[in-house]
C-alpha cells in the first residue's frame, strides 16, 4: 500500500512540476481526463511504420501483448491483447497509454515510453531519454486505431 502511495505522490508531482523533459526536447502533452488528445507531433502517425515497431521485439510491446501478428509466433501473455484496441479505446487514450500508463494504473508494469522524468530504476545510459520518439508514438497509435474487433 506505501508503494501505491508513493507511486501516486510521485505522479502527482510529475504533474504539477515544470517538466524537465522539455529540455530534453520531448513535446509537452496536455492531458484531458484519460486521454491526450492530439498527436505530440501536431499530425498523426504512420500506421504501416506503427505496426512494425509492435512487431519488432526492440519496441518491446509483444513481450507483454498479444495480437494480430502471424508472423510472430511468441507473444506476450502479461498484458491485454492488442486486437481490437481501436475499439476499446480512443486514440487519444491509446496515447496516454503508451506516453504513460502509470496516469491510469498506479500499479502497472507498463513503462512510461515517452516521459523521462520522476521515474525510478531507470538504467544510466537511458535516463533523460525516452524509449520511444514522439513520432513512433504517434506512427504506433495510429496503427493500435486500425484494430478493431
Amino acid at each position: 500500500m506505501a508503494r501505491v502511495a508513493t507511486i501516486a505522490l510521485l505522479a502527482a508531482a510529475w504533474l504539477a512540476a515544470p517538466s524537465p523533459a522539455a529540455a530534453q526536447g520531448l513535446r509537452p502533452a496536455t492531458i484531458a481526463g484519460d486521454a491526450i488528445p492530439e498527436p505530440l507531433t501536431g499530425a498523426r502517425g504512420d500506421a504501416t511504420r506503427g505496426r512494425a515497431l509492435v512487431v519488432e521485439r526492440s519496441s518491446t510491446c509483444i513481450l507483454c501483448h498479444s495480437g494480430p501478428f502471424p508472423e510472430q509466433k511468441f507473444q506476450g501473455d502479461l498484458a491485454p491483447s492488442l486486437s481490437g484496441s481501436g475499439s476499446r479505446w480512443s486514440e487519444g487514450q491509446l496515447r496516454l497509454r503508451l506516453v504513460d500508463a502509470s496516469r491510469l494504473n498506479a500499479a502497472t508494469i507498463m513503462p512510461s515510453y515517452y516521459r523521462v522524468d520522476e521515474l525510478n530504476r531507470v538504467g544510466t545510459s537511458w535516463r533523460g531519454k525516452p524509449i520511444l520518439s514522439a513520432e513512433q508514438i504517434e506512427d504506433i497509435v495510429a496503427y493500435l486505431v486500425t484494430l478493431r474487433e
